[in-house]
């Protein structure tokens, strides 16, 4: 999928609750900023150097319930952080969540699983909440190709993060957490429209028995 160029002219991209164009949101508006490319092996993070993990080749951190030694190649401050987080594992905050109240728009471009394209966007800790919702109102306009490709981003990430070394999983609680925030911010905001939207429909149901519309 090719890097999404900011808006045109500096205007800033619509935010959740903006009205969204019949048809969709054009895919160009869906980045403030050019995406980053996928993490590399042990190297990634967030937008901003603020959530960049830095580099290391430790082993993944062990299932839940499995105690690591440093016979199996772990460093101190890996045994320290595993002591902290307890059983928190990169996914286990978000994959707690759902997707009930997000809708995905009709799309006739392409063709795939609704619920696994939002566990995607919703495990994500590149993404902001507002580039997710931008996402999905942009679905109606993006090509198989594209789906296919963001998906792969997605799951190349979700891989990457899950196999940092125990050290980061402090910080990597942090961020899923804030993002996990987000994603019921998105639910919240969804609820609201669709409220809204059964009141506007109500409203000129009444406009037109009454003949003013």
């Amino acid at each position: 999928m090719a890097d999404p160029q900011p808006p045109a002219g500096g205007t800033q991209p619509p935010r959740p609750g903006d009205p969204v164009p019949t048809g969709g949101l054009d895919p160009t508006q869906v980045f403030s900023a050019p995406p980053p490319p996928p993490p590399q092996s042990g190297q990634t993070g967030g937008r901003g150097d603020d959530d960049a993990i830095p580099q290391d080749s430790g082993p993944p951190p062990p299932p839940p319930g499995v105690t690591a030694t440093k016979e199996m190649g772990y460093d101190d401050e890996d045994l320290r952080v595993l002591g902290e987080v307890g059983n928190y594992r990169f996914g286990s905050i978000t994959s707690g969540l759902t997707n009930e109240n997000i809708r995905v728009p009709a799309h006739e471009g392409a063709t795939f699983n609704e619920q696994q394209f939002l566990t995607l966007l919703r495990g994500s800790i590149s993404l902001t909440r507002d580039e997710k919702w931008r996402i999905i109102q942009a679905v109606p306009k993006l090509s198989q190709f594209q789906v296919d490709e963001l998906q792969k981003i997605l799951e190349e990430e979700k891989r990457k993060f899950g196999e940092l070394s125990p050290k980061h999983l402090s910080q990597l609680m942090k961020l899923e957490q804030k993002h996990a925030e987000d994603w019921k911010d998105l639910q919240t905001i969804s609820v609201q429209e669709g409220v809204r939207s059964k009141e506007q429909g109500e409203a000129e149901q009444i406009r037109k028995q009454l003949g003013l519309s």
